[in-house]
């Protein structure tokens, strides 16, 4: 399969400036939802044994003085239920005894409770992760590829150019998921946390394993074909790489999908950050990474 990316790249980054923008306006515009992870609070995952409707739920334990109450269904008779934090053994006792006394019995699956200033610690660590791991990223790629070849035509493709071309890939990347989960956020209520973190870094992983794959090629190709220059060069690395990137990629993306039509409702929006985030990091490796040095020596 043979790829002429050198003469349409400036097409695709209009593609991921329009998606990129797009994904701006929805942060700026809904932002992301912090779940109680981030923002503390308590979640108890209950199945009752009859049918339970989320709106009357909430509202009588908001009623009751919980706070601001949210209760979404998970599966047929689940409700996952998240209030102010519950301080003691006693706050959870009546806080189930009052959900008993006016739906019924029920089972609980699952209780947790994160205190204000835990959360508020997850969420800078959260952050600060992810700027680590990308800093570890670009430090990486600029030692893995320091002995790059110079030649006549690739005399300015040094391997900070490559680590930043990379790094930009990853930003485009993060930046889409997010605008996706805002989205997502505003029309299906969904709170980002700590797997949210995880599908992000993850796809940190599996994004900029793809670039170096075109990259390394790109090193050997520079190296063989002295006759060619640079933009022919590209096209040759990415046509080599290509159907290696699209297959990898497909075949976690279809495991993923099994996670997310059988797996359970807890994980559903982490296998879904995960298959958005393989997708454009796929995207990206190939349609923007390697456009970026065309551009910078289109440039020179």
């Amino acid at each position: 399969m043979k790829f002429l990316l050198s003469k349409h790249y400036k097409k695709f980054f209009v593609l991921s400036g329009v998606l990129v923008l797009t994904s701006i306006i929805f942060l700026i515009v809904f932002g992301l939802k912090p779940g109680i992870d981030f923002t503390g609070g308590s979640l108890l995952h209950l199945e009752f044994e009859n049918p339970v409707l989320a709106p009357e739920l909430s509202g009588l334990l908001s009623d009751a003085g919980y706070g601001s109450v949210v209760a979404q269904p998970s599966g047929d008779r689940e409700m996952i239920i998240k209030t102010r934090v519950l301080n003691s053994e006693d706050d959870r006792a009546e806080i189930l005894s009052l959900i008993k006394e006016n739906f019924g019995n029920f089972e609980e699956l699952r209780f947790d409770s994160v205190g204000p200033v835990i959360g508020q610690e997850l969420k800078s660590k959260a952050i600060w992760q992810t700027i680590v791991v990308v800093l570890g990223i670009l430090l990486y790629v600029a030692y893995a590829f320091r002995k790059i070849t110079e030649s006549k035509i690739t005399k300015e493709v040094n391997s900070w150019r490559l680590s930043l071309a990379a790094v930009v890939a990853l930003i485009h990347d993060v930046v889409i998921v997010m605008g996706v989960f805002a989205l997502f956020g505003k029309l299906y209520n969904v709170e980002v946390d700590v797997l949210f973190v995880t599908a992000i870094l993850t796809t940190l992983g599996l994004s900029v394993n793809d670039t170096i794959v075109v990259f390394d090629r790109l090193r050997e190709n520079m190296q063989k074909q002295q006759g060619y220059n640079f933009s022919e060069i590209v096209d040759k690395s990415i046509s080599e790489t290509v159907v290696r990137s699209v297959n990898t990629s497909s075949t976690i993306i279809f495991v993923l999908m099994a996670l997310a039509f059988f797996g359970g409702e807890t994980t559903f929006y982490f296998v879904i950050a995960l298959i958005v985030g393989i997708t454009v990091g796929t995207y990206s490796s190939i349609f923007v990474a390697s456009p970026i040095l065309l551009l910078w020596k289109s440039e020179e």
